[in-house]
């Protein structure tokens, strides 16, 4: 049974806009890091541990809003990768750390660097005055709304 209720266009709504432009953005932003061998989620964690010492994965999940599991998983193909390290702790032999290597160390910034060139090339022409209450709007819905989980896609 279909209703006559008027239905609006998507268009009508600021959350397609937002998707809209959120998806190309960080659609980009994945195949510049594809070509460098890493995905949106492992960027996250090696800039998660840029500049840090050796982090338990609870730590570094709770930090970031994950699973234990998805730490597990993203930490295992980063150390396939030869990007990540995994220490035993030498007192609670059932815990450990993870931290960079140094290959892993010497990617971050040319990642960040890639991260920086994305930006630029979406949000580039918008003046300073656009650029800050775009970025203010944002910050106050994640404010407002509790929003803890860092975007990973």
């Amino acid at each position: 049974m279909q209703s006559n209720l008027p239905v609006p266009p998507l268009s009508a709504h600021l959350g397609y806009w937002l998707r809209f432009v959120s998806n190309h953005v960080s659609y980009a932003f994945a195949r510049k890091l594809a070509d460098k061998g890493v995905t949106a989620a492992e960027w996250v964690v090696l800039h998660e541990l840029y500049g840090a010492r050796a982090v338990a994965p609870s730590s570094l999940a709770d930090r970031l809003g994950l699973t234990r599991g998805a730490i597990s998983k993203l930490a295992d193909r980063l150390v396939q990768k030869k990007l990540i390290s995994r220490e035993n702790n030498t007192r609670d032999l059932r815990a450990h750390t993870l931290a960079l290597t140094s290959a892993g160390a010497a990617l971050v910034p040319i990642l960040a660097a890639l991260a920086d060139e994305n930006d630029a090339e979406f949000f580039g022409d918008l003046s300073a005055k656009e650029r800050t209450a775009i970025e203010r709007a944002l910050k106050n819905l994640v404010t407002r709304h509790g929003l803890k989980s860092i975007p990973m896609t």
